[in-house]
């Protein structure tokens, strides 16, 4: 810069000679006087100095200018650094050494870089400041489209820091904001569909009861919800609290009227038909809180429909209730009947009856009574069940032991006739004589078992009125007397084998069994009658008995055959002792 200045020095210095040589040889020419000339030229010298004082007071300005927009530039990179936290900037330019147009170039530059980054800094400031605010305002409960839109991020609040740091703390916030939006939104929503469910339950209007908290709840979608404040949660929280009870208080409610509800059902035996319109609530009986959730199940209206039910059937029941409990006396008797037992007598017939028609004693209690007495008796049923099965299983052995001596009879009679089917009944009577061996046994088990049952239930047992260990006793002895009456009856037919052998060798003929015929010793061929049903009387198949309620067991001698009035009185009884068993078995018969 030097060179060129020192030549541009010298050639205005060749220029201004060749002027000044030219301006005297004009006024040479023109003849001017030496004052003239010296004049002239000191005014061109003071014009000169002029134009100089101006140029450097215009060099000076400028300086000046540039010192102040370089100061300016400086101040404000500083306070930009300082405001966005960047300590580790310095500026790359000796103060000394430089000149004030570059140090003015390496300061605009970063200047517009700090800047830049200041509007990006607010911007971000701007965006976290506004979530804030919005966030603290749905938690207050002051939320409004106007306020959170007209809300504008205020610079001058951090416009002395809008670091990086700040900015982290911001958001930390706004996320603490948004956990706790997020937890309360949850709230309401738990609250609005619990609500929900409840007036589904109880057929309530949804949109009616949250509307009394805040018109906007009934709105679908997550993010309409906008208003959970305080105020809100505690609103929602009561109307919740408020419908719980209001449940509990008509689940109460029903639940004693569909209890009263299927007493009279059952009472009444009413149809599956009268009992559908109300099937949904039978599951309301012995049910916790939280079963009860079929839409409008507990709904005045249901509640006023079952309540109704159960006045009609209430006024039903009187002109039904000796129906009734003539039914169920008539139950409770088929179940002794089956089991052989005696049913208690101060619920009979005749008594119920007079207790209705006195209206001394109230119906339901009545058919209670008569109910308890009924599972009292399918209780000892089930107890009985053991020894009843070995009960019937001795009476099948009996049938089978009375059936052999029935077929013994016919093959005697009948003993070079081969019938129909004989092989058959061959193999039933060696099933028979093999279950007949088990009698004893199988009867000393059932004694022995009747035994422990009346020591387990304090009480004997009873068959048809009468003690089963009584009728076995009875049995046995009269099945001892039978196997000696069988005996005898042997030793009777040997002796009187021998006798018509005797008088075969003496009169050279065998007389006719049909016939009775007194022998050379004065003894009579017994005869025995016999019908066309192997040998038995009508006196022996229908024997004089005791008649219970449910059977008859022999209290009387049995009835024998007739024999002839010449017969001993040891024929007589072995004739009849083959009939007993069958005799004692047909009395156990119902």
């Amino acid at each position: 810069m030097g060179e060129v200045m020192e030549g541009f020095g010298g050639s205005m210095e060749r220029s201004c000679a060749s002027l000044l040589k030219e301006l005297e040889d004009i006024w040479k020419e023109m003849g001017e006087s030496e004052e003239d000339k010296d004049l002239m030229l000191l005014e061109l010298e003071r014009e000169c100095l002029l134009v100089y004082g101006r140029k450097v007071e215009e060099a000076s300005k400028l300086r000046a200018q540039l010192h102040h927009s370089l100061a300016i530039k400086e101040a404000e990179v500083a306070a930009l650094m300082a405001s966005l936290g960047e300590h580790n900037l310095e500026l790359q330019m000796e103060k000394k050494s430089s000149s004030l147009k570059k140090r003015l170039a390496l300061v605009t530059p970063l200047l517009e870089d700090l800047r830049v980054r200041k509007e990006e800094r607010v911007k971000q400031f701007s965006v976290v400041s506004l979530q804030i605010r919005k966030l603290r305002m749905e938690i207050a409960g002051y939320c409004s489209e106007s306020n959170t839109s007209n809300s504008s991020f205020n610079i001058e609040e951090h416009e002395h820091d809008l670091s990086l740091r700040k900015l982290n703390d911001c958001q930390t916030q706004l996320q603490v904001l948004q956990k706790e939006k997020s937890d309360r939104l949850h709230k309401v929503l738990e609250c609005v569909n619990d609500i929900h469910s409840l007036c589904a339950v109880l057929g309530l209007d949804f949109r009616k009861i949250v509307d009394e908290v805040h018109p906007s709840l009934h709105e679908a979608g997550l993010e309409r919800y906008t208003y959970i404040s305080d105020s809100i949660l505690d609103g929602l929280t009561q109307v919740v609290l408020k419908l719980k009870k209001e449940k509990e208080v008509r689940l109460r409610k029903l639940r004693e009227t569909m209890e009263s509800l299927l007493k009279l059902w059952n009472m009444m035996d009413s149809s599956e038909q009268e009992r559908k319109p109300f099937e949904k609530l039978t599951c309301i009986v012995g049910s916790l809180n939280q079963n009860a959730t079929l839409t409008e199940v507990l709904s005045l209206e249901t509640i006023e429909q079952a309540e109704a039910e159960v006045q009609r059937l209430t006024e039903l029941k009187t002109s039904r209730m000796k129906e009734i409990v003539l039914k169920r006396r008539l139950e409770l008797e088929e179940i002794c009947r089956e089991a052989h037992l005696e049913p208690d007598m101060s619920t009979s017939l005749e008594k119920c009856i007079a207790l209705i028609e006195s209206d001394l004693v109230d119906s339901s209690e009545l058919v209670a009574t008569i109910e308890a007495q009924i599972l009292k008796a399918k209780e000892e049923v089930l107890s009985r069940k053991e020894i009843m099965d070995k009960i019937n299983k001795w009476m099948a052995s009996c049938d089978e032991e009375n059936w052999l001596d029935e077929y013994n009879q016919v093959q005697d009679e009948n003993r070079y006739m081969a019938g129909r089917g004989a092989h058959l009944n061959l193999k039933r009577a060696e099933k028979a004589r093999v279950i007949i061996s088990k009698l004893p046994a199988m009867v000393d088990n059932l004694i022995t078992r009747t035994f422990v049952w009346e020591d387990e239930h304090n009480m004997p047992f009873f068959y048809d009125g009468v003690r089963l260990v009584s009728i076995l006793e009875e049995y046995k002895l009269s099945r001892l007397k039978k196997e000696q009456q069988k005996k005898l009856l042997r030793d009777q037919k040997k002796l009187q084998s021998l006798l018509l052998a005797e008088k075969e060798s003496i009169y050279g003929s065998k007389p006719s069994p049909r016939k009775s015929k007194i022998n050379g010793s004065g003894f009579m061929t017994p005869m025995v009658r016999r019908n066309s049903f192997g040998g038995r009387t009508p006196e022996l198949l229908t024997p004089h008995s005791y008649s219970g309620p449910r059977g008859r067991f022999s209290t009387t001698p049995f009835n024998f055959v007739a024999l002839s009035k010449e017969d001993t009185s040891s024929s007589s009884a072995s004739l009849s002792g083959s009939e007993l068993g069958f005799g004692f078995h047909a009395q156990l018969q119902i």
